[in-house]
């Protein structure tokens, strides 16, 4: 941008012709002289700026490159002049999202000489934030002239949702895990692991005869029983959200409450080791190594939609599944199509994040707050989660009998 008056010296040019107009009617002769000289300062205050402008060279690092919602992260500047000749003082100036500008002041400058200046990116809400033009500004010393010059272009920052690390169920702990343990049982046994001692209960096959014979009580076979494999999380990006009925709010709470679910799920499940994949309804579908990091990528950008889609199939993977489906209510076409999905190694569990079926279901995790997922995924996976400063630790369960009654609730 050239060089032109600031507010303050086109407030002194008109001032001049005021002066000026008021010195000829009256016949002042000193108004002339004080027309000349703030007519000279704003000229010479132009004339400062749009020489001496700074030629700089810029360089710009974010960190981390993908934020989390909630942090605060950071833009570091390497700032070099390329001029032959010292460069004068500045200001950087920075737009940082919609709402936000950051502005540094650097000293005079000498030729071939880099400074570093920073600012903080503090994040409120998942999305892609917006930083720059970065742009050079010089002031002259009275506040009459600026000249401007962009020395940076823009840059997008990632500000993916929170992830919170939920227990995976382990095979007999909780409601989850014992519906899993029943579902490994049926599906057969597994290879021989041990011998224990008869209890009542045991089946009278699994008795090993010979090992009976050689000792004072019966013994039995124990055989390993298949755990968790893998898991399949799918969001339901349809939403019936009206901003005119929220009083003009353009954010769907509940579908950002899904999303934040769905980080978690991808990450803990990706934690624990097994086998994971993310799908949402309008067609994307993301698996492999690197799961965790690009499901957070996509749930960067990801907005809901008001046609609702249904892309549930069945996982062609092996081994005990879990199907998570985060949906806002159960009557969803996505969680009534995955009804009809049947597959005696996949368990399908409904999250929903507007309104909860009628009927008490085990395998259902109320979502209509963060805090209410957190409990009732607990609950459900027979763990508990307790605070240790700023952080949350999952223990299991002792007692998860007495827990099976209130999930879903």
């Amino acid at each position: 941008m050239p060089a032109h008056p600031t507010r303050q010296g086109w407030t002194v040019a008109v001032s001049a012709v005021i002066a000026a107009f008021i010195g000829r009617a009256f016949g002042v002769v000193e108004l002339y002289i004080i027309t000349a000289a703030m007519l000279v300062a704003v000229g010479f205050a132009w004339l400062a700026v749009a020489v001496r402008r700074p030629r700089l060279a810029v360089r710009r690092w974010i960190r981390p490159a993908v934020l989390t919602a909630g942090d605060t992260g950071r833009v570091e500047l390497v700032v070099e002049s390329s001029a032959t000749l010292p460069a004068p003082a500045f200001e950087l100036v920075e737009p940082v999202g919609s709402n936000r500008t950051a502005r540094m002041a650097v000293a005079a400058l000498p030729r071939r000489r880099a400074v570093s200046a920073g600012y903080r990116v503090p994040t409120d809400r998942r999305g892609v934030l917006t930083v720059g033009p970065l742009v050079a500004t010089r002031v002259d010393v009275l506040g009459l002239a600026r000249s401007s010059r962009r020395v940076a272009g823009r840059e997008e920052v990632l500000v993916s949702p929170r992830a919170h690390l939920l227990p995976i169920p382990e095979l007999g702990d909780g409601v989850l895990g014992r519906h899993l343990l029943a579902l490994a049982q049926r599906l057969g046994q597994g290879e021989f692991h041990s011998l224990r001692d008869y209890v009542e209960g045991d089946e009278p096959r699994s008795i090993h005869w010979r090992a009976s014979a050689r000792s004072d009580d019966l013994k039995v076979r124990q055989h390993t029983v298949e755990g968790l494999r893998r898991c399949l999380v799918v969001l339901d990006q349809h939403s019936s959200y009206d901003p005119r009925r929220a009083g003009g709010d353009d954010v769907d709470e509940a579908f950002e409450r899904g999303v934040e679910v769905a980080a978690s799920l991808v990450h803990s499940a990706d934690q624990a080791g097994l086998t994971t994949r993310f799908v949402t309804t309008e067609g994307a579908d993301v698996r492999g190594p690197d799961v965790a990091a690009q499901t957070l990528h996509l749930l960067a950008r990801v907005q809901p939609t008001a046609a609702p889609t249904v892309a549930v199939e069945r996982d062609p993977g092996e081994g005990l599944g879990l199907v998570v489906v985060i949906t806002p209510a159960p009557a969803s076409a996505p969680w009534l199509e995955l009804e009809r999905v049947h597959d005696p190694t996949l368990t399908p569990i409904g999250v929903f994040t507007e309104q909860m079926p009628g009927r008490r279901a085990p395998l259902v995790v109320d979502a209509r707050s963060v805090e209410q997922f957190l409990e009732g995924w607990d609950r459900l996976a027979g763990a508990r989660r307790r605070r240790v400063g700023d952080e949350a630790a999952i223990e299991r369960d002792a007692d998860t009998w007495a827990l099976a009654g209130s999930v879903g609730g």
